[in-house]
Formats: structure tokens, C-alpha cells, sequence
């Protein structure tokens, strides 16, 4: 348990947002020598006049500061299509290449999320099949869609005009209670974990098993999803974690009371840990309209500050969507309503993409000092909670 209490103090440039150059200077001593140093992000768009069409001026102001959207659900819609061209657009889906280049999509995190009622060697295997079918698809497709595993990989696949493909969340039950299935999900590309179902993460809170995992993700790399959560586990991953957490799709609970949106004591407690809050473009969490969905990112960006607040497309979950965004193309609808209520290009570039590229990027140099203090664990949920 030690080590789960050590802290860790990164170097300044881990917060900076895009700061090749820091990278660049970066020697041993700050255990980022042998990290991928990332080329120069694409010049931003330059700023917009004020009083410019607010659509107009999203669009110019995405074409320099791109979504990373932190869920999608395409990989299940996908399994139910026989045949699809996502480069040319599939009218099936929410989601396809001339969509996401039409909303300025740069980055995307494809859900190996289950039906419920998959456990066991089930989930484990269904989660298996998922992952090989988003790879299969993003090879499929390699004038739109690249796979992305660490944070100078997105920013590659963005220099190349391509949309990031990031594999997460998957759900616990993937896991089989194995930090052995954990590592080898890991491997194949998994970068985010939802611990919500999980017997070692319940309403009680984590389990001495469920510590064990948090701290194994911590060493992989492996980013920690919450939404769904219990206040237990959300009170212990964020004391306990080394790395900044994510909650994929959660709105705030002040003005929407679902049980999977944040309280405002939660929302700040988030803000101080730096972790971030992804509000999902759906009408059930965050109402029937783009205005809704604008006042919910007001909201956590009042409570929780700028630095922790994006965005979830959550398109082809099955969920139904807000007016003017029905689909992986309308992000521009959302930044011109921002825009409207006075949102300065600093934070909107925070909310597009800086944040998430922060927690990919933080979580990374997390995984490297880690892995100098810590040998996979062999840990078993038998052995630690009985």
C-alpha cells in the first residue's frame, strides 16, 4: 500500500498543453528521455473576429483547436451492419469520415462498452472481439482513421489530417477479475477502464483487489473512467490515483437530476484533482437542446474551473440526441453557442482538445515512473479480499 501513497510530482511540462519544445528539453532526470518527442501541433486557426457569424467563427476556431471526443459507441453499431464504407459515409451510423471532418473531430474514443448481461469468459471474450473489430476497421479505413495508443501518437495522426482512434472504455467485467487480462488489454491498445459493475468497486468503495488494479492501471498507463460510480469509489480512486481520472459521461446533477451525472461537491473535488468531466450530448443527461447541453459545460467549467470540463459525443449508443446534434457532424453548433455566451478561445481550446490531451498525456508520463518502482502485479482477488 506504500506505494500508492508515494506522490508523484510531475514535471512542469506534463501540465503544459502541446509544449514539444519542454519535451524536447526533457532529459533523464525527468523520466521522459526515451518518450516520443511530438512534432509541432498544426498552427492554430487565427483568431476570429467577435462579431463574426458565430457558426462561421466555430468553424474557422475548430480548424485549428479539433474535438477530442471521449465516447463513441460505433464499435457494437458496427457488429449489426453488414456491409459499410465509413469513408465515403454510412447513413446507418451517427458516425462516419465525412462527419467527423465536417465537425472537426481530431481525436475519438471508440467504447468497448458490453449489453448488460455479459460476464465472465463472455465479456472477456465479446470485450476481445470488439477490440479486433475496431482494428480491423480503423486498417479498413486509412485515409480517415489512424489508431492512436499514446499522446504524441494522437498529435501524429492530427499532423496527418487523420482522426485519432483511441480503444476505451471498456467495461470492468472485462477484466475477468484478472490483472492478467488487464495487461493483455493493455497491449492490444486499451487506454480507458470503467470501474463501474465491478465487485471490487462498490458502493462501499474499492475493495484491497480494487486498490490493486487502480494501482496496476496507474503502471499500464490505463486512464480510470467513473462515471456510474459510487461517491465511495469516486472519493478513493481520486485520493488514491497517480494519474488524473475521467468520468466519459457525466453532466452535472445540479441541473439534471440522472443518477450518473455529478454532484457539485463531486464536480469540485474533480477541479482540485485535475481530473475531467466529459458531458454527453444526449438528451436524457443533459437535456432536449444544444442551450442544455451549453449550460451543463457553464456549469462544470464554474465549479470544477476550465481545465476540467469536455465533451462526449456518445453517437451510436443508442441514445437519443439534443436538437442540432444529431451527429458526429455538429460540433460547430455547440462551439457557436459557447461562443454566444462569451466562452474566450483559451478555454474553448481547453474543452475541445487541451484537457483531454492533458490526462492522455499526464497518464503516460504516470506509467513510465511508475514502471521504475513497480513490477507487474500477480495479485489475485482471492488472495486480497477473499
Amino acid at each position: 500500500m506504500a506505494d500508492l501513497q508515494e506522490e508523484l510530482h510531475p514535471t512542469p511540462e506534463v501540465a503544459e498543453l502541446d509544449r514539444p519544445t519542454a519535451w524536447a528539453k526533457a532529459g533523464p532526470e525527468s523520466g521522459t528521455a526515451d518518450l516520443d518527442v511530438p512534432e509541432p501541433a498544426p498552427a492554430a486557426a487565427p483568431e476570429t473576429a467577435p462579431d463574426a457569424d458565430p457558426l462561421e467563427r466555430a468553424r474557422s476556431f475548430l480548424a485549428g483547436h479539433p474535438v477530442a471526443d471521449g465516447y463513441s459507441g460505433l464499435p457494437w453499431a458496427l457488429r449489426h451492419l453488414p456491409w459499410y464504407d465509413l469513408e465515403v459515409g454510412e447513413s446507418a451510423v451517427d458516425t462516419d469520415v465525412p462527419r467527423l471532418r465536417e465537425g472537426h473531430v481530431g481525436a475519438l474514443f471508440w467504447s468497448l462498452h458490453l449489453p448488460e448481461g455479459l460476464a465472465g469468459d463472455r465479456a472477456v471474450g465479446a470485450t476481445l472481439e470488439q477490440l479486433d473489430l475496431v482494428r480491423t476497421v480503423v486498417r479498413a479505413h486509412p485515409e480517415g482513421l489512424r489508431m492512436a495508443h499514446t499522446a504524441s501518437e494522437v498529435n501524429d495522426a492530427r499532423h496527418c489530417r487523420r482522426v485519432a482512434v483511441l480503444l476505451g472504455p471498456a467495461g470492468a467485467a472485462a477484466l475477468g477479475d484478472s490483472l492478467g487480462i488487464l495487461r493483455a488489454l493493455h497491449s492490444l491498445g486499451l487506454r480507458v477502464l470503467t470501474l463501474a459493475g465491478a465487485s471490487w468497486a462498490s458502493q462501499a468503495g474499492l475493495t484491497r483487489f480494487g486498490e490493486e488494479v487502480l494501482r496496476e492501471m496507474n503502471r499500464l498507463g490505463v486512464i480510470a473512467d467513473l462515471s456510474g460510480t459510487s461517491d465511495a469509489t469516486i472519493a478513493r480512486t481520486l485520493a488514491a490515483s497517480k494519474a488524473p481520472v475521467l468520468f466519459t459521461r457525466s453532466a452535472a446533477r445540479a441541473l439534471r437530476p440522472h443518477p450518473a451525472n455529478l454532484s457539485d461537491d463531486v464536480l469540485a473535488v474533480l477541479g482540485a484533482a485535475k481530473g475531467v468531466c466529459l458531458v454527453p450530448l444526449t438528451a436524457e443527461q443533459a437535456g432536449p437542446t444544444v442551450r442544455d447541453v451549453a449550460d451543463h459545460l457553464d456549469h462544470v467549467r464554474s465549479v470544477a474551473g476550465p481545465e476540467c470540463v469536455g465533451v462526449s459525443g456518445t453517437y451510436d449508443s443508442g441514445a437519443a440526441h439534443p436538437q442540432d446534434l444529431a451527429d458526429a457532424s455538429c460540433y460547430p453548433n455547440l462551439i457557436a453557442e459557447l461562443f454566444d455566451r462569451g466562452w474566450s478561445e483559451a478555454d474553448l481550446a481547453l474543452l475541445t482538445w487541451g484537457n483531454v490531451q492533458r490526462i492522455v498525456r499526464t497518464a503516460d508520463f504516470t506509467a513510465r515512473a511508475a514502471q521504475q518502482r513497480r513490477e507487474p502485479s500477480t495479485a489475485r482477488i482471492a488472495d486480497l479480499d477473499g
